[in-house]
């Protein structure tokens, strides 16, 4: 399946910050603006807002309809979203796929956007999966170096950037009403090393995927291509939400994906480091690593299960953690599972 890469923003350009699913910066005003200055000072890209970037009220209709003016819109040279949500699906039956095949440009979202990313993938054109003007812009201190560096490569620069563990991660960062969230991280840890399986062989192929749970709504709704084989020799990017679904749950979504012949199409599966604790929700340092655990185990044995050639990487900093590495979706990587390395392009 042939994808166009969008040609990279430069300095100066705007950039639409939208909400397409659920408008957080009506929430958390200050965390939006912080976001907003932070990405013009980390990029030099102007953000615009639409109008219902910070409307909580917003109907899929409208919603749909500031997407379509920002892809249409010849000014506007990147399409960030501010967070994800959990209604994105109603919202892709009024995109308009002519506007963004007339005039592609690189859109980041992740978790709900996993709808958006599916259409603009089934419609030919390459985005990312990660960015969060909201999650990963906004809070803390300063923008984590490795966002920033996959930021910067999807938006402005392009280029292969080897993907690297951090070190330390976070499920959750302060509440959102709490100052202190301006200027401080949540509560971080150290983190295991991924875990390899599968053959010594590498992998260079297009990513698909995403947020797991909203893969199985988009599947649902029949978006996407009745042969899976336009996936082949691709690699697949899965990961959990902030939901917290239980391992046996994340095993039968991919049992499904195993039996809609997903797993066999594709050459390499990348499973992102899982959250496994919000604000309600903390269990002990040693049941995190169980349940961690327990995801990676069925993963593994899913997979392998339905493609024993496949390499699969667990624990990649991708998706519903920080910090967080924005991927390419459509785009390339490499799975190196003979020195055990991975790599993205930005092109």
């Amino acid at each position: 399946m042939q994808l166009i890469s969008p040609a990279k923003a430069r300095v100066g350009d705007k950039v639409a910050v939208l909400s397409p699913s659920f408008a957080a910066p009506a929430v958390a005003p200050a965390i939006h603006e912080q976001a907003l200055a932070r990405l013009t000072e980390v990029t030099g890209l102007v953000p615009v807002e639409y109008p219902t970037t910070r409307r909580l009220d917003a109907t899929a209709e409208d919603r749909a309809a500031d997407l379509n003016a920002a892809f249409a819109d010849p000014e506007i040279r990147a399409v960030l979203a501010t967070i994800g949500g959990e209604d994105q699906i109603t919202v892709v039956p009024h995109l308009d796929a002519a506007l963004v095949r007339a005039d592609p440009k690189p859109f980041l979202g992740y978790s709900d956007n996993t709808n958006l990313l599916n259409w603009l993938w089934t419609n030919g054109v390459a985005a990312f999966y990660g960015g969060s003007t909201q999650v990963h812009l906004g809070p803390g201190p300063a923008v984590d170096p490795v966002h920033l560096a996959s930021l910067r490569a999807a938006l402005l620069s392009g280029g292969r950037l080897e993907v690297v563990e951090p070190g330390e991660s976070e499920d959750v960062g302060k509440e959102w009403n709490d100052p202190a969230a301006l200027t401080s991280y949540g509560d971080r840890e150290a983190t295991e090393p991924w875990t390899w399986a599968g053959p010594a062989r590498v992998v260079t192929g297009r990513t698909w995927g995403g947020c797991i749970e909203v893969l199985q709504w988009a599947l649902t709704a029949g978006r996407f291509p009745a042969d899976p084989r336009v996936l082949a020799g691709g690699v697949l990017l899965v990961e959990s939400s902030e939901e917290l679904i239980p391992a046996r749950e994340f095993a039968w979504i991919l049992r499904s994906l195993g039996e809609r012949g997903v797993l066999a199409a594709v050459d390499a599966v990348l499973v992102a480091r899982p959250p496994t604790s919000d604000f309600t929700v903390r269990p002990s340092a040693e049941e995190r690593a169980a349940k961690r655990a327990e995801q990676r185990d069925v993963a593994i044995a899913t997979v392998q299960r339905y493609h024993p050639g496949a390499v699969v990487v667990v624990g990649v900093p991708f998706g519903h953690t920080r910090p967080q590495w924005i991927l390419p979706y459509g785009g390339q990587m490499t799975v190196d599972n003979e020195t055990q390395r991975l790599w993205a392009d930005y092109a």
